[in-house]
């Protein structure tokens, strides 16, 4: 009996690891059913897929501490994910809707892949430093903007264009300037806050504001489609005025002076 016992919270315990894991994996679907969009010049669907996928990307980590199950399989499994699914995607995205050689200069015809390319590195990078310093970084703020953030920003822009019924092609050098501008973003060493921050986001009820940001997200999608992009805006702006803030508290705080070793005992020359 006490076997059985112990194999049923056993199979529990794996189905609760499975859980979180469900999500990482939709994430990633959306992001490959982006490019395959993308791919076939539809890029509305492929924007909103990406956002379905951070939505995703959201809640996995989200189920993950809720139910206990973090674990290092799940973080690796979940970066390898975050590259297709909000560095690929978007990469590819801006490169067929804005970055080909026929919408560049044609004296730099490879001008937009290089920069598609540059985005996706940046992506790599910023994803294998958050996992390399994951335990020595403070949890309320993350270095360098996010790659799903990164991510989201194209989106928003291709929704923006299409949202305001602009017929036209969007300016290439724009789109090519914000790609290389996310791009720098996610390696510099500028502060965002995190969703971990206790001081700003104190979450005592978890579900419940899972419940309200999901109905958020959903409200914003059916009446102000349009606003992901300004949000987007203020989220960039906000990573050069935390770095100053956060440097100027540091500077005004007292330096602790440094602990004296301990004197040598004296030799008894008795």
């Amino acid at each position: 009996m006490r076997s059985l016992k112990f194999k049923n919270r056993t199979t529990k315990r794996r189905g609760i690891y499975i859980l979180p894991n469900i999500f990482t994996t939709l994430s990633l679907f959306f992001g490959f059913y982006s490019i395959l969009a993308a791919l076939e010049a539809r890029y509305s669907l492929a924007a909103w897929s990406i956002f379905i996928s951070a939505l995703c990307d959201v809640l996995d980590g989200t189920v993950a501490r809720m139910t206990n199950t973090t674990s290092r399989f799940g973080m690796e499994y979940d970066s390898l994910c975050d590259l297709v699914a909000f560095g690929a995607a978007p990469a590819v995205l801006a490169y067929l809707w804005a970055l080909t050689p026929g919408a560049l200069s044609p004296q730099h015809p490879r001008l937009g892949v290089a920069a598609a390319f540059i985005f996706l590195a940046c992506g790599a990078l910023r994803l294998a430093r958050f996992n390399v310093f994951s335990e020595a970084r403070d949890p309320g703020f993350f270095q360098g903007l996010p790659i799903p953030g990164g991510a989201m920003m194209i989106a928003a822009t291709v929704l923006w264009h299409y949202r305001h019924g602009y017929a036209e092609k969007p300016s290439s050098f724009l789109v090519l300037g914000l790609v290389l501008a996310l791009a720098f973003l996610m390696v510099s060493s500028m502060d965002y806050v995190s969703h971990k921050n206790k001081v700003l986001f104190r979450n005592r009820r978890p579900f419940e504001t899972l419940v309200a940001v999901v109905l958020c997200m959903g409200l914003i999608i059916t009446k102000h489609r349009g606003a992901f992009l300004p949000l987007g805006l203020v989220y960039l702006a906000s990573g050069p005025v935390v770095t100053l803030v956060r440097a100027s508290r540091r500077r005004r705080e007292p330096e602790t002076p440094a602990t004296p070793p301990p004197a040598a005992p004296e030799k008894d020359e008795t």
